[in-house]
């Protein structure tokens, strides 16, 4: 990308820019092979082309031709996307304005079990065996979740309906409603004891989660059971939470909020173009570094 001429001939056979590894955190190395993927075509007719054999005596024009015509290399790209796709989903599903909080205790699990089943594949490895490599990829994502991971992931996933359904439950056998889940039911008391300082009010939102999750008493109704799985969980609070008034004041808090700071973040990056320590300053720089004008 650096040399021009050869730039010139990326540019006749392949339509989009190649992307490079930028200083950010966020998988700039996956985004980077997804471009390579998709311009694969375009790259193998440009190194067998005549333009490129002009470059042939080119220690590094003749690496490139070899790399990206070996099969083998584009299978380990495939490998690398295949295992890290479920996990770069996540972050982009994550990475938006929209209420997500939510979802992320059943999206962390699902993505799991993908990135287990695509390394176990790869390597022709049943489920039950064990995987070198999958225990590495498996320890750096548990760390980065306890890192991450906070009480309110876990009390906004026993809170959302759609979990209690009898369609998301049987769509796994390994699935289990967030109150029968050991770490989800821990970590929901433990938010429930900082929320709540007076322990009537405690009792009363604990009392009021028993009726919800087991369905029990004005949760029964079949209008209410259908639209946990049709209805979005903060639409089907304002419907059918009225009878767990200190739980429905919970659910309408939780279930709205996103799960990444990235909108702040972009709206520091736009107040940036705006505002900064240069322009704010109350008086101009002049060249002797005085900060008053000559």
């Amino acid at each position: 990308m650096n040399h021009s001429m050869r730039l010139a001939i990326f540019n006749d056979f392949v339509p989009l820019k190649l992307l490079s590894i930028a200083e950010t955190r966020f998988a700039s190395s996956i985004v980077m092979l997804r471009r390579f993927k998709l311009i694969k075509q375009g790259l193998q007719s440009m190194v067998i082309s005549t333009q490129w054999n002009s470059h042939r005596q080119d220690e590094g024009a003749s690496f490139v031709r070899e790399t990206l015509l070996n099969e083998r290399w584009w299978d380990k790209v495939d490998y690398i996307l295949s295992f890290t796709a479920p996990i770069y989903d996540m972050l982009r599903a994550c990475d938006t304005d929209k209420p997500t909080l939510h979802l992320i205790y059943d999206m962390w699990d699902t993505m799991i079990e993908k990135v287990k089943l695509a390394i176990y594949t790869h390597e022709y490895v049943q489920l039950d065996y064990e995987s070198e490599f999958y225990n590495v990829i498996h320890k750096i994502l548990m760390d980065r979740w306890n890192k991450n991971n906070t009480l309110l992931h876990c009390l906004a996933h026993a809170l959302n309906p759609r979990y209690y359904s009898e369609k998301w439950l049987q769509q796994d056998p390994k699935r289990v409603p967030p109150h029968k889940d050991e770490e989800a039911t821990n970590e929901r008391k433990k938010c429930l004891k900082r929320y709540f300082d007076d322990s009537i009010m405690r009792t009363k939102a604990n009392m009021e989660y028993v009726k919800f999750s087991t369905k029990d008493g004005p949760f029964a109704d079949i209008d209410s059971i259908e639209a946990m799985w049709t209805v979005d969980p903060h639409s089907w609070w304002i419907i059918h939470g009225a009878s767990a008034p200190t739980l429905q004041t919970i659910a309408l808090k939780v279930l709205i909020q996103p799960s990444s700071s990235s909108r702040c973040e972009r709206n520091w990056s736009t107040c940036s173009f705006i505002h900064s320590l240069k322009k704010d300053r109350m008086t101009p720089l002049s060249g002797r570094g005085l900060g008053v004008c000559s």
